[in-house]
């Protein structure tokens, strides 16, 4: 069999990359090892309870507004299905997502052919993907959906007695009365604690640097309120810990484990501490070595995913791109592309990438005129109203494009770094300077206790928000590959940027002053 593109893994990355070829009409298949659509979440998470947002009565109408809180969702132009009709508990039990990825594949007719596990990728000329029963499929391009498969083992003495988060009993019976170390300070990790506090006679979460909590860092993947019990009995002095260090050794005679750990708050003096069980919860990684050497993508973060360029391509494996929680390389623990809240409108961006480079297809544009007054429109609009720029918190940029003639015109959702290169070198047609508009957290907020009155935020009608630390929209623009001009919009409780004194009248004068004609380049 014979495609345009492959895509490996239907998976919602997978399925959404799907969805997007098969609108445009291209010849595409998308192979999936497992059964159904969602295979990993038959698994994982292990207790069963996804802390993805699911927010079903928001009090907007508005289809776009919506996806806001509705983290689970995919895309598609009849929106619809949406993962909110399936349940309105706000984290969702696992199983909910199996059946929903199921329910789209079958109501938008996606081409997977299930139960085809790859074996070998070569590259004699065309992409050779070879599945377990020997059948080959040769593909122009190929689009990774993957995601991270392998576990991330740590490499200190003895931990091969450990055992490992992905196959450990969830059953808080099997841990009555023992002492537990859980390897690991992520989500996974204080889940996995969570579910024992009941029968556990004392749980130690070991684990170096700072703990980074969701709330004040803004990164979901930052350990999330819904998995923080814990430190409540930590801190109320309820037998259990948080361990700041690293483990160097695991030990095992007749008694239990000993774990060695080095504690950085004490200059790595190391401490032999005793338990019943030792559990590994340090992550994934991505399995590369289905590919064959010729192609293989080099990895990088500690070859933990495939390194990439602005267009989610290998950067050494020319056609190679990649979709879902793999693309998190290019904003690492800043924003949302590991996660369905993010990745869903990165595989979209990518789509149209694919679609202008192989298929001469533009990025769609909205013809704004000659008028800024239609431009500082055009911006309220989307800063009040877009879920991708919500989501994907400076990582995405609408981009406002001036013609030689000063004719405006309007695309949304470019990946910031894409606009970088795509613009000066002509993707969007002549340009004599572009803005970009993002939606982002200020400089140092995670610095900042959110919840300590002291420190203070900007006040909601201050027209000047260059020092706010909350979400709020930024524009910066661009001449002859230059920053040029950089506004802030202040921020507001409720994220409604449409006051005209406060919103509209500062974003007005800042692009009146920076269209009009050329200025010096900022220092």
């Amino acid at each position: 069999m014979e495609v345009d593109y492959l895509v490996i893994g239907a998976g919602p990355a997978g399925l959404q990359a799907g969805y997007f070829l098969a609108r445009a009409g291209r010849s595409y298949l998308v192979v999936e090892s497992g059964e159904a659509p969602g295979t990993f979440f038959t698994r994982f998470p292990r207790h069963r309870k996804l802390i993805s947002i699911n927010k079903v009565h928001t009090g907007w109408d508005d289809p776009e507004l919506r996806l806001r809180n509705d983290w689970n969702s995919l895309l598609s132009d009849e929106h619809a299905p949406l993962f909110t009709a399936r349940t309105p508990r706000y984290f969702p039990h696992a199983d909910e997502m199996v059946g929903y990825l199921a329910d789209f594949a079958a109501t938008h007719g996606i081409d997977v052919r299930y139960r085809t596990r790859l074996v070998r990728i070569s590259r004699p000329d065309q992409f050779e993907a070879v599945d377990q029963h020997g059948n080959t499929f040769r593909a122009k391009r190929v689009i990774v959906a993957t995601g991270v498969s392998l576990p991330n083992l740590p490499t200190f003495e003895g931990v091969e007695l450990a055992e490992r988060y992905d196959a450990v009993s969830t059953d808080p019976d099997d841990f009555t009365g023992q002492r537990v170390l859980i390897v690991g300070r992520g989500n996974s990790a204080f889940e996995t604690a969570d579910n024992l506090i009941e029968t556990a006679a004392v749980i130690h979460v070991v684990g170096a640097g700072s703990l980074r909590l969701a709330w004040r860092t803004h990164f979901v993947g930052h350990l999330r309120a819904v998995n923080n019990n814990f430190l409540d009995t930590y801190q109320l002095k309820s037998q259990n810990a948080v361990l700041d260090g690293r483990v160097v050794a695991i030990r095992r005679d007749e008694s239990g484990y000993y774990v060695k750990v080095a504690f950085e708050r004490v200059d790595e003096v190391v401490k032999e501490i005793r338990y019943d069980r030792v559990i590994l919860a340090t992550g994934f990684r991505f399995d590369a070595s289905l590919f064959a050497p010729e192609c293989r993508p080099e990895l990088t973060i500690n070859d933990r995913f495939p390194a990439q360029t602005e267009t989610w391509e290998s950067t050494n494996v020319p056609d190679v791109h990649f979709a879902g929680t793999i693309t998190q390389v290019r904003d690492f623990k800043k924003s949302t592309s590991g996660f369905i809240h993010g990745f869903r409108y990165g595989v979209r961006a990518l789509h149209r990438i694919l679609e202008h480079r192989h298929h001469g297809v533009g990025w769609p544009t909205a013809d704004l005129g000659h008028e800024v007054e239609a431009a500082v429109d055009e911006v309220i609009r989307r800063v009040n109203t877009s879920s991708a720029l919500w989501q994907q918190f400076a990582f995405l940029g609408d981009v406002l494009l001036v013609a030689p003639d000063g004719n405006l015109r309007y695309a949304e959702e470019v990946p910031v770094d894409h606009a970088r290169v795509a613009v000066p070198r002509g993707d969007f047609g002549p340009v004599a300077a572009h803005a970009v508009i993002t939606l982002e957290y200020g400089a140092d907020h995670d610095a900042v206790d959110p919840f300590e009155v002291t420190a203070g935020r900007k006040s909601q009608d201050d027209v000047q928000g260059l020092d706010g630390r909350y979400l709020h929209p930024v524009v910066r623009l661009h001449r002859d590959g230059e920053l040029v001009g950089e506004h802030h919009i202040t921020e507001n409780l409720e994220n409604e940027w449409d006051s005209e004194a406060v919103h509209r009248a500062p974003l007005r004068e800042f692009l009146r002053v920076h269209l009009a004609a050329p200025v010096p380049a900022l220092p």
